[in-house]
């Protein structure tokens, strides 16, 4: 039918456009997935292929092909893609600021900023200089200054959402690099959007005096929505309290309340890419509302709405108009301008900061990323013809915009993958970690059980309030063989709510519960993630997401569990299974916590919780230089009182020499082995750990001189109910005489022999243990051994 000449000839014919749009979407999704699945093998992430594939069947491709033309490209098509891509925007832009890292963003505002800034002033320069020719040459109409704003918007604008999918696709975004590319290229869109604001302001005729409302209005829409989303959030939280998740009427609402701020923006005259984003990163964290929001969106965003997206941008150019060597030479020009301005920009400011030059390079690349706010420059212009009158120029630009993104996109990829030592995971143990850097850490558990006990670790983990820490809580459920292995978590892309959702049973709402109360009461947020997979694989899962989030420590529940009566019960033999493999295999520390109720679950996370006695037992080696350098964290919190207790042997002991220090029992002078490479190592870091804590009073320092394995466990035994947590390295001190015996009723080699005395059931203690182990580099690979 021709819909230019009667698009309404029946009433049925008001349904047929959506029909055929749906018709068009679900062709482009099932091309988008193919070409996703040729593509990956070659190193190329999603957004590369969602854009080529429309690229290819828009009008630079396929689309010359009359009936592909004609599918495609129908006279009704244009409204109802713009239409698509508002309403993509919108949900993009609130997704990336409820998945925003929003500590760290306030934390490197002013590195962000200058690396958004330098790349954005340079192009701004570029394109003041750059006007004049580009009217000229594209013939253009009305305002020159309302083209050059508009050069301005395409040079200097950085797409967010590609950054965003981009970095997620090759697994840096967790990086320090990646949080920084994401971080400045909405920073990035921010100034894009101001520019924005400019031109359609500028279409409008609008004076001084209507433009301020308008954007006082903004403001308020702005705030009002996130105040609404706040009151309704915790109603529904509160209405919620017993189920997994929320309905999907009730995700209705809360989206409908971005959907109506974001027209009520549009309709103003102003764009809601920005109100959206603020929207989305003041959400209110944690809860079943934001979880429910993380996955449900995640899933529909990166599978269906992205593709849609990207895509649409592809749809629009047309390298075909490229026919002359003028045409050519202004889209050379505008993509040359713009990859200086962002390298040269952003490349001085990284020399500033001094930022290694690999680091800045590709920060630079990664701004070099369009296809976002300055499309949306591009349609207001040619939708009113009020500051531009040039279809060439539209085509041009356009077309200059989608091979930017072709160009930088494989680019960037093929970066990333040659760079894997700069980009891939790097272990830094906490032997050498300063206790005010950010701490990652993977805490799991495989029920409600430890919950508690974990939550109370990740809090006392954070050591003093100014650190930051990016916590995970991953619920690992045993799932059949014959089932195949699936990975849910609540941030990441790959996976939506399926039949698995089931499994765990109420579980998941205990542990659920125990996580909302604890950010509501810190104001941390605990990402949760559950994974579902047969025990035999689980530890893969585990090790892999570890590495995908840059962990520092994966923390294990012990597979035995503590009865009423005080005696330790063994739980599934594939817990203990799972637990010696991640040890194996994991790139990072592995700590296993045996929990017999350590109240820091309750008192910890409040301003009143009463003081915890922690002691650290140190007897040498990595493992326990590992165990000390993770105590200097639980050491500077609050509410923990710690004490090193160091095991020696009676021909160690030293005279007094009159070192005041509180909670030691002898004023010793450490002795420095000048016999054994090790002992020097450990006696440094003691020395190290003893200037820096121990002599200012925040930490304690007692050391036990006994003969062999048998004194040794008689003075833990002495020590048994002084403190509500133990810990200890796992130990890879060699034949030590001072452990000598220990391992005759060994039951738990995966603990040491000094763990594995402390976690047996004989064995009468009444705080939690956590064993640490350093990573071994040698047993990294992921294969049974």
């Amino acid at each position: 039918m021709d819909y230019s000449n009667n698009r309404a000839c029946s009433s049925g014919e008001l349904f047929n456009p959506v029909l055929t749009m749906g018709t068009q979407v679900s062709c482009l999704l099932v091309i988008s997935h193919f070409f996703q699945i040729f593509l990956k093998p070659l190193g190329q992430p999603a957004p590369v292929a969602q854009i080529l594939v429309r690229f290819m069947l828009g009008p630079s491709g396929f689309s010359h092909i009359d009936r592909v033309k004609k599918f495609f490209f129908q006279n009704f098509a244009a409204d109802y893609y713009e239409t698509m891509a508002l309403y993509a925007r919108i949900t993009i832009m609130f997704l990336i600021g409820l998945e925003m890292d929003f500590d760290y963003m306030r934390r490197n505002i002013r590195v962000a900023s200058m690396i958004a800034g330098g790349s954005c002033l340079i192009c701004t320069i570029f394109a003041i200089a750059l006007t004049s020719f580009i009217y000229e040459e594209t013939g253009a109409h009305g305002s020159g200054a309302m083209m050059g704003v508009t050069l301005a918007v395409i040079l200097s604008n950085t797409a967010s959402p590609f950054v965003s999918r981009l970095a997620h696709d090759l697994k840096f975004a967790s990086t320090d690099i990646g949080r920084l590319a994401i971080s400045s290229s909405l920073i990035g869109d921010v100034y894009a959007v101001l520019l924005l604001i400019v031109i359609a302001r500028n279409d409008e005729k609008s004076d001084f005096s209507s433009s301020l409302f308008y954007a006082f209005m903004y403001i308020i829409v702005v705030t009002v929505a996130i105040l609404i989303n706040r009151y309704v959030t915790n109603w529904m939280n509160r209405r919620n309290r017993n189920q997994k998740h929320l309905k999907n009427t009730e995700l209705f609402i809360l989206l409908g309340i971005v959907y109506v701020a974001a027209m009520i923006m549009e309709t103003s005259g102003f764009s809601s890419i920005i109100g959206c984003f603020l929207i989305g990163s003041m959400f209110p964290r944690g809860g079943k509302v934001a979880r429910t929001l993380l996955s449900k969106l995640s899933y529909s965003v990166h599978n269906f709405i992205l593709p849609i997206y990207f895509g649409y941008s592809g749809f629009k150019a047309d390298v075909t108009l490229i026919n002359s060597f003028r045409n050519f030479a202004i889209v050379a020009i505008v993509i040359l301008l713009s990859i200086g301005g962002k390298i040269t920009g952003t490349l001085a400011v990284c020399v500033h900061l001094k930022i290694p030059l690999n680091e800045g390079v590709l920060l630079a690349f990664l701004m070099n990323l369009k296809g976002h706010v300055d499309l949306l420059a591009l349609t207001i212009n040619v939708q009113h013809y009020k500051a531009l009158s040039s279809q060439i120029f539209y085509n041009l630009m356009m077309a200059a915009i989608v091979v930017n993104s072709l160009i930088w996109g494989p680019l960037i990829a093929f970066m990333v993958r040659r760079e894997s030592e700069l980009f891939g995971y790097k272990y830094i143990a906490f032997e050498y970690q300063s206790p005010k850097n950010e701490l990652k850490l993977l805490a799991c558990v495989y029920g409600p059980r430890p919950v508690a006990t974990m939550i109370g670790l990740i809090a006392t983990s954070k050591g003093p309030d100014n650190v930051a820490i990016t916590p995970y809580l991953m619920h690992l459920i045993e799932l059949p063989e014959r089932r195949k292995t699936n990975l849910l978590y609540h941030q990441k892309e790959e996976d939506e709510l399926s039949d698995d959702d089931d499994y765990g049973g109420n579980d998941v709402v205990e542990i659920n519960e125990a996580v909302d109360i604890f950010c509501t009461e810190t104001g941390v947020t605990i990402h949760q993630i559950k994974t579902v997979s047969p025990f035999a694989s689980m530890y893969a899962d585990v090790c892999e997401f570890a590495e995908d989030i840059r962990a520092s420590v994966i923390v294990l529940p012990f597979h035995k569990h503590q009865r009423i009566d005080g005696k330790l019960e063994s739980g599934k033999e594939g817990i203990r299974a799972t637990n010696q493999k991640i040890l194996r295999h994991a790139k990072c520390s592995v700590a296993i916590l045996v929990d017999r109720g350590l109240t820091a679950g309750t008192s910890y996370t409040s301003g009143s919780g009463s003081l915890q006695h922690v002691a650290t037992l140190f007897f040498g080696g990595p493992d326990d230089r590992e165990a000390l350098g993770f105590s200097e964290r639980i050491g500077m919190h609050h509410h923990i009182n710690l004490t090193i207790i160091r095991f020696l042997h009676v021909s160690e002991r030293m005279p007094d020499i009159g070192v005041n220090v509180a909670h030691k029992e002898q004023d010793v002078l450490m002795v420095k082995s000048t016999n054994e490479t090790e002992a020097d190592v450990d006696n440094a870091a003691l020395a190290e750990f003893y200037n820096r804590y121990v002599t200012s009073g925040q930490v304690g320092y007692v050391e036990k001189h006994v003969e062999n394995g048998g004194e040794t466990a008689n003075a833990l035994r002495d020590m048994a109910d002084m403190y509500s947590m133990f810990i200890v390295g796992k130990g890879r001190r060699g034949n030590s005489i001072l452990t000598t015996g220990l391992s005759d009723w060994e039951e738990c080699p995966e603990l040491g022999k000094v763990g594995d005395l402390l976690a047996s059931s004989d064995f009468e203690l009444s705080g939690s243990v956590l064993i640490i182990q350093q990573h071994r580099p040698s047993n990294s690979q992921y294969q049974d051994q």
